[in-house]
C-alpha cells in the first residue's frame, strides 16, 4: 500500500526457494539460464528436466573445409541458436575467413555476436522470423557468385534451400548437427516426478515434444504446454 501511495507499482515477490516448479525447462543441459532468470525475475519457479541432446551430424566434419573454400560463398545461413554454436565451431576451425552472415532472426544473431563481436559480420536479417521469408528476402550482392552455404540441423526441413535455389542460388547443404529425444530411462526420476507435478512445460523443439510424450506417458495428467512455436 505504501509503495502504491508513492506511486510506484509494487514488484512481483520471488518464489520461495522452496516453492514446488512452476514451469519445467527441457533445453540441452546449459541452455535454460536465460529463461530461467527472466521466469524468476517474474517470481515463477523452475525445474530443468532436459529432454534433448545434441549430436554431431553427418557433414560436421565437411564444414571447415566448405568454409575456407577458395572460391567463397556469397551467404553462409544460420537459422537457430543451436546452428549458430556449430557453425562458430567450424568457423574458428576453417581459421577464422571472412565470411558473411544471414540469419533467420535476431535471436540467431544474437548468439553468434555475443560470442564472436569481432570479425564475424551478420548482415542480413529477414522482416519475419521463419525459412520462408529468409530464402524470398535474402539479397544477391553486385557481383556477387550467388552461392549460400547452408550448415543445418539434419532434422530441418528443406525450404530454405528450395526457396533460394528458386531465385537462382547455388545452394550447399551441410547437415551438420542432429537433435535427439533423451530416453525416458535417461532422465533423473526425482526430476521427472517433480516435473509430472509441475503445470507448465516449455518445449523448445519436436525432439522435445517426442521426448515429454515417451516420458510422461498415457496416463499422466494434462498440463500446458508453453511453445517456442
Amino acid at each position: 500500500a505504501a509503495a502504491r501511495a508513492r506511486g510506484q507499482v509494487p514488484r512481483a515477490a520471488a518464489a520461495p526457494a522452496s516453492s514446488p516448479p512452476l514451469v519445467v525447462l527441457t533445453r540441452e543441459v546449459g541452455k535454460n539460464g536465460k529463461l530461467a532468470a527472466a521466469l524468476a525475475q517474474r517470481g515463477l519457479a523452475t525445474l530443468e528436466l532436459p529432454l534433448v541432446s545434441t549430436s554431431p551430424g553427418p557433414d560436421a566434419g565437411a564444414l571447415p573445409p566448405a568454409l575456407a573454400h577458395p572460391d567463397g560463398w556469397e551467404w553462409v545461413v544460420v537459422t537457430s541458436p543451436e546452428a549458430a554454436s556449430v557453425f562458430l565451431a567450424g568457423w574458428r576451425a576453417a581459421g577464422s575467413p571472412p565470411t558473411r552472415v544471414a540469419v533467420v532472426g535476431a535471436g540467431t544473431g544474437r548468439a553468434l555476436l555475443e560470442v564472436e563481436p569481432g570479425p564475424l559480420r551478420v548482415e542480413f536479417a529477414p522482416t519475419l522470423a521463419n525459412a520462408a521469408s529468409l530464402a524470398a528476402e535474402l539479397p544477391s550482392m553486385p557481383g556477387g557468385c550467388r552461392r549460400v552455404l547452408y550448415p543445418a540441423s539434419a532434422k530441418a526441413g528443406a525450404a530454405l534451400e528450395e526457396g533460394l535455389r528458386a531465385r537462382g542460388f547455388s545452394v550447399t547443404r551441410l547437415n551438420t548437427y542432429t537433435t535427439l529425444p533423451v530416453a525416458p530411462s535417461a532422465l533423473d526420476p526425482t526430476a521427472l516426478a517433480a516435473a509430472l507435478d509441475a503445470p507448465v512445460i516449455a518445449l523448445a523443439s519436436p525432439s522435445a515434444a517426442k521426448a515429454w510424450l515417451a516420458a510422461a506417458g498415457v496416463g499422466a495428467p494434462r498440463r500446458a504446454a508453453a511453445c517456442i512455436g
